[in-house]
């Protein structure tokens, strides 16, 4: 039985399609105008849905900052007894899956927050240093249980998100692999890295 998928609403188609535009253009050459002209709307108009473009990328910016850290926090209390390496793992898979659900917000996300103004700027950065704290004290756990060996916990912890974070450039939904065996391959290869 198919089934049919609910019709977006207009904010959501807003942000769906300025989400493109900016990973396509930027946000700063991405204009209201434009926006306008892509949902084939008056560009007068686009101003009784939104308040401005940096509305979009805030909304866009902060959402996944919330299912990131939804997922890490995930990771660290399912199992609570689970070694710092399973956790780090299943923060890993989690951050994977949040990437893949949509890759255009993920690229805005990644690239284009410094986009932000104040204070919503500062606030997005405590966001993300608190999020790789929390990955550089898992990684600094499974060292002094001997489950993982690295000499600088801190550099692992940002050569990990880096390397996970280039996935939005070549993920494509059509490919082989499932979100699921991306997650596993991609946790299996860096995690052997450390692993003892």
């Amino acid at each position: 039985m198919e089934t049919t998928a609910t019709p977006l609403s207009r904010k959501a188609q807003i942000d769906q399609v300025a989400t493109g535009l900016f990973r396509q253009r930027g946000y700063a050459a991405t204009s209201m105008r434009e926006l306008a002209a892509a949902l084939g709307i008056e560009a007068g108009s686009i101003y009784s849905h939104i308040r401005s473009k940096e509305e979009i990328l805030h909304r866009v910016c902060f959402d996944l900052a919330e299912s990131f850290m939804a997922g890490l926090r995930t990771a660290q209390t399912a199992e609570p007894a689970a070694s710092a390496a399973t956790q780090l793992r299943r923060a890993i898979e989690n951050h994977v899956r949040v990437l893949i659900a949509d890759t255009a917000s993920s690229a805005v996300f990644l690239h284009e927050w410094r986009h932000l103004s104040e204070p919503a700027h500062t606030e997005f950065q405590h966001l993300r240093q608190q999020y790789e704290a929390e990955f550089r004290a898992l990684i600094a756990q499974g060292v002094q249980a001997g489950e993982l060996y690295t000499p600088d916990p801190a550099f692992a912890a940002l050569t990990l998100l880096a390397s996970l974070n280039w996935l939005p450039n070549w993920y494509r939904p059509e490919g082989t692999l499932t979100p699921d065996q991306i997650a596993q391959r991609l946790t299996d290869q860096l995690l052997d890295g450390l692993a003892y």
